[in-house]
């Protein structure tokens, strides 16, 4: 009886967090919806800058979107097999080594893409993978620059500690 007890009270866990994380999602995603009004009503001052920036603004924001989809049904997948009776405890370890490792991937991203703002770029998405990482910039007045790469490169460097040719940046159009 303690252990179906237990399990009901690991799936409540889940549930609760898993509503947290679509709330969460769901802020997210309105405000960019939300500065896109805000621009429409400010458009006929400035022209058709900001349609280009609130574009620019809905990719960023859709990309990390995607992003946190795909890897919230990763979690979802994983958590599954390491709750598993028919897992062996082997099976189950490395679950929970790869939820830990897309926790901190996670955390590492949203690092980098402030670094990245702080620097002085309007936006940033980035996305580590097991054999690099991938950043999409939006680029500054006159497009990217080899400095500009060269920053951004020592950010993920430093951030990751992945080599500099594991790293693939991309100027955002």
């Amino acid at each position: 009886m303690k252990k179906i007890k237990k399990r009901g009270a690991v799936y409540g866990v889940i549930a609760l967090l898993l509503c947290a994380a679509v709330y969460l999602n769901w802020s997210y995603v309105d405000a960019p919806d939300e500065l896109l009004v805000a621009g429409q009503t400010d458009a006929d001052a400035a022209g058709t800058d900001t349609a280009a920036q609130s574009e620019g603004e809905d990719y960023f924001a859709t990309s990390r979107l995607t992003r946190e989809q795909a890897r919230d049904e990763a979690v979802s997948t994983l958590r599954e097999l390491s709750e598993s009776e028919d897992a062996d405890q082997a099976a189950k370890d490395e679950a929970a080594a790869q939820i830990s490792a897309l926790a901190d991937d996670s955390v590492a991203e949203a690092n980098i893409e402030s670094l990245i703002r702080a620097k002085g770029y309007a936006d940033a998405v980035v996305m580590i993978g097991d054999s690099g990482v991938n950043v999409v910039v939006a680029p500054p007045d006159g497009g990217l620059q080899a400095t500009d790469v060269t920053v951004i490169k020592d950010i993920v460097v430093s951030e990751t500690g992945m080599t500099a040719g594991q790293v693939k940046i991309v100027e955002a159009e």
